[in-house]
């Protein structure tokens, strides 16, 4: 039998476009001998749709959507797709995330998704039901275990903790498949595709049948889906692997011999990818915008934005514009148009000083003779901003926000400055990994696109004379370490000094600066998640709070004073 892998990139609430993409993709492994073609979780709707699912109206089309779609492929051929649908009894959530197969212009099976995670992005038990046990699909004599996404994420017995007390993995094998068929739309972070590998290999090894996984690609908003859908073979090994980041057609004849898939990609590879996508995406899927726009100032975060925009678009569809203050310094001015050079994009100049000297009388008055601070190094910052929402506004730019998450972590951003924007590529991105992609962008072109001198100057703001980043923080190689064992391991001070080595003071102020700076975080844009755990709607914290460190030390005296109290008074 030919089974074919439809690894698609559906566009959220587009039920028209997602029908003909899945009709034109069933029409095209037909024609290439399948028998089952096999798409996506919730492809028809588009995942994740959120509170799309609360519209009854939304809920309505999807299900004459799927009822056209059952029309309108070969109906000699079985498809496997996901939707959302109706959940018929009176009880509980109003929906179930489903899985269903079409032959004969009908739907001729479902199944229930049974696990609905909860956890960082993902919110479904907001919206769906769990299914109950489900049995297996016999079809043309091939008993499937059809399973959706998060089912088959419970099965590592290894695991010191398991989120649910059901394994449909399991359940699905012991009564007898020939085959496991997981439809999924699992999000894109680094290490994700070895991630996945272990799971799947160890499910082949221990039920010995094999195994097929599809996943979605394409972004929406913040979210990255890497596709990866792949075959594997009952000892686990991976025979086909669909390309990351990229619509793909994979044709399984499961009587042809297939040599041991191989390739593996660079995590670096794999974050450039990643986020050039997430721009295409955000770009085209939105539909409001004529080109992108972003501040150019000749450092590291803003070389690599617009190299990545213009992988992703075209240099013709990005502006850059450099906005000198003061304060510039003339390499900065010049390597900022040496990239726009480079890189092929039209460039401004538009020097800030006379909106700076503006805003300056106009608070003399009330800043009286005090002292520059920080307030006058923000005007700076916030000129710059209203100079590129002016440009949005007037030619339908879509603005990109280039701060990177070392800098959102603690805080050493500008709120409505160069927070501004309308998506934030590097928001999940550390300092460090900027540098990288700054390094594997050059390699990719064999030539510098971006400036060696931008490579090599110490990172500044130029907010002040002199300024450099190393004068209100850490060197980001240790900084980095610090906020990635906080914010994605959830460590404390003490398991991060014991671990690294670093002064307690500093590792505790570091985390202290990441929590009080949540107001700021909420009031950006939209940022591309690419790690574990991304700031955003992956990681939710109150901003009106008194929880800190401190808290716990107190915590702790006052229960080891109780404690001597008590046992005085029962000696």
């Amino acid at each position: 039998m030919k089974i074919a892998l439809a690894q698609i990139n559906p566009i959220v609430g587009d039920l028209q476009g997602n029908r003909r993409k899945i009709v034109d993709f069933a029409h095209q492994a037909y024609r290439q001998g399948a028998e089952l073609v096999i798409f996506p979780e919730m492809c028809v709707a588009g995942y994740p749709p959120q509170d799309l699912l609360d519209m009854p109206a939304f809920i309505e089309a999807v299900a004459h959507t799927v009822e056209t779609i059952a029309l309108e492929v070969p109906r000699e051929l079985g498809v496997i797709l996901g939707a959302p649908i109706r959940n018929e009894i009176p009880v509980g959530k109003r929906l179930f995330n489903a899985a269903l197969l079409l032959e004969g212009g009908r739907i001729v099976a479902r199944v229930l998704k049974r696990l609905l995670p909860t956890y960082d992005v993902f919110d479904e038990y907001r919206y769906f039901e769990p299914g109950p046990p489900q049995p297996v699909i016999t079809w043309r004599g091939l008993r499937i275990g059809l399973h959706i996404c998060e089912d088959m994420w419970n099965n590592e017995d290894w695991a010191p903790y398991h989120l649910y007390d059901e394994n449909p993995i399991d359940e699905l094998a012991a009564q007898g498949i020939d085959l496991f068929v997981n439809i999924s739309a699992s999000p894109f972070s680094l290490g994700k595709h070895d991630e996945r590998s272990r799971i799947i290999e160890g499910i082949c090894r221990e039920h010995g049948v094999p195994f097929i996984y599809v996943n979605q690609v394409g972004a929406n908003t913040e979210l990255i889906f890497d596709g990866d859908s792949r075959v594997h073979a009952p000892d686990g090994s991976i025979l086909l692997c669909a390309p990351s980041f990229q619509e793909a057609l994979l044709i399984w004849d499961t009587e042809a011999h297939h040599a041991p898939y191989v390739h593996r990609r660079a995590e670096i590879e794999d974050l450039h990818d990643a986020l050039v996508l997430g721009i295409r995406d955000y770009f085209y899927k939105t539909g409001a915008f004529e080109k992108v726009v972003l501040g150019l100032s000749g450092g590291i975060d803003s070389a690599v934005v617009c190299a990545l925009a213009v992988a992703a678009l075209g240099p013709e569809r990005v502006v850059g514009v450099a906005m000198p203050s003061k304060y510039s310094s003339p390499e900065s001015v010049e390597d900022a148009r040496q990239l726009a050079e480079n890189l092929g994009i039209t460039f401004h100049i538009l020097p800030i000083m006379p909106a700076v000297d503006a805003f300056r009388e106009m608070l003399r008055p009330v800043f009286d003779e005090l002292p520059e601070d920080v307030a006058e190094e923000n005007i700076q910052a916030r000129v710059r901003g209203v100079t590129l929402m002016a440009l949005s506004n007037k030619f339908r730019y879509l603005l990109l926000s280039t701060g990177n998450k070392s800098e959102m972590a603690v805080g050493y951003v500008t709120l409505y400055g160069d927070t501004n924007g309308g998506l934030a590529v590097l928001a999940d991105v550390y300092k460090t990994q900027v540098y990288r992609l700054a390094r594997y962008i050059n390699a990719r072109a064999g030539r510098y696109v971006i400036p060696k001198r931008i490579l090599t100057k110490p990172p500044s703001a130029e907010l002040r004379p002199g300024q450099k980043d190393t004068d209100s923080l850490p060197p980001y190689e240790v900084l980095d370490v610090i906020l990635q064992r906080y914010i994605e391991r959830r460590e404390e001070v003490d398991e991060i000094v014991s671990a690294t080595g670093f002064d307690r003071t500093l590792v505790a102020d570091i985390l202290r600066r990441v929590d009080r700076n949540e107001y700021k975080r909420r009031q950006t844009p939209p940022g591309l998640r690419v790690t574990g755990k991304a700031f955003g709607i992956g990681r939710r914290l109150p901003i009106v709070m008194r929880w800190n460190r401190a808290v716990l030390e107190e915590v702790r005296r006052n229960h080891t004073a109780a404690l001597q109290t008590q046992s005085e008074r029962t000696s």
